[in-house]
């Protein structure tokens, strides 16, 4: 049982990461080429589904990742996976404290209402996503890690 716990864990939190990687460094560039208005739509957009999705899908990562901890306690890796929990914590608290804000406002804006500093809070939410990516990156490593 506790093997397959491990599987499942490691795919969602993958994926999860695979989702968030894109976001950054793929999905954004390609708004960001867009004509005229169409970034900035698609970027509300996206705010909004992704708004809609990640939430679950962050808590539902540290959910099973804290049972693999309880489950697992007294195997091999029983230290990396706390420490992969901690990273997910530290992600969760990130989203809520800086990106969730900017995304609250951005999935509202339009051509006609967004503010005229739209570009730069874009770009803070990024810089802040980036940092996030770089945290549960770290903390998927740790999950892979503590599978060997």
């Amino acid at each position: 049982m506790l093997n397959a716990l491990q599987v499942l864990t490691t795919v969602v939190v993958g994926v999860m990461v695979g989702v968030e990687f894109s976001v950054a460094f793929v999905v954004n560039r390609i708004l960001d080429a867009l004509p005229e208005d169409s970034g900035q739509l698609g970027r509300a957009h996206g705010g909004r589904l992704l708004g809609a999705v990640m939430p679950v899908w962050y808590v539902t990562s540290l959910v099973l990742v804290a049972v693999w901890a309880v489950a697992g306690w007294h195997h091999h890796g029983t230290g990396l996976i706390v420490t992969a929990a901690a990273l997910l914590i530290l992600s969760v608290i990130m989203s809520v404290l800086l990106l969730v804000p900017i995304n609250n406002r951005n999935k509202t804006w339009t051509p006609d209402n967004r503010p005229a500093d739209w570009k730069q809070q874009m770009k803070r939410w990024e810089r802040f996503h980036h940092a996030r990516v770089a945290v549960i990156i770290a903390a998927f490593a740790l999950l892979v890690a503590a599978l060997t």
